[in-house]
């Protein structure tokens, strides 16, 4: 390895280690927006979600998020709900968690080890990342389906710790 590819290397991992540093703390939900490719804007939880991502010293990761106005259970008690309630509360609500590595400057990815949705769990979930002051800026690296069409989404968080 030369002298100039021993120095981008060192300059990859610092960069890398700057934005690890940088996701350290809690975050709370902004928006969720998710764009089509001919432009439709829509807001998968609703225009005013609620949620939490946590990055820790640790290597950790964890995250929840919902809509605002999701209705609550005629029980308090989960196991004494009805089926369809169960479904309803679930359908507008996401959270999953695991460790999480900066693979590039833009680029961390959540190994997911528990989520409800079963699908995503031994998957990784990668994210562009973007910071903009107190913000955090997380979307998907590629097009995914979401609510009937392929789209891009972001998910804009502000720093509480």
């Amino acid at each position: 390895m030369t002298t100039t590819d021993q120095a981008a290397a060192r300059n990859e991992r610092e960069a890398r280690e700057e934005v690890r540093r940088k996701l350290l703390g809690a975050w709370e939900l902004v928006s969720y927006t998710a764009t089509s490719a001919d432009g439709q804007l829509i807001h998968p939880f609703g225009p005013r979600p609620y949620g939490l991502i946590v990055y820790t010293p640790q290597g950790y990761m964890t995250a929840q998020l919902g809509r605002s106005d999701r209705a609550p259970l005629a029980s308090a008690r989960l196991e004494d709900a009805a089926p369809d309630e169960l479904a309803q509360a679930a359908t507008g609500y996401l959270a999953y968690g695991g460790p999480f590595e900066v693979t590039a400057p833009t680029t961390v990815e959540h190994h997911v080890t528990t989520s409800l949705l079963p699908n995503w769990i031994s998957r990784s979930q990668i994210r562009t990342v973007t910071f903009q002051g107190t913000l955090l800026k997380l979307s998907v690296t590629t097009p995914t389906r979401l609510w009937g069409a392929d789209r891009t989404a972001e998910l804009t968080w502000n720093r509480l710790t």
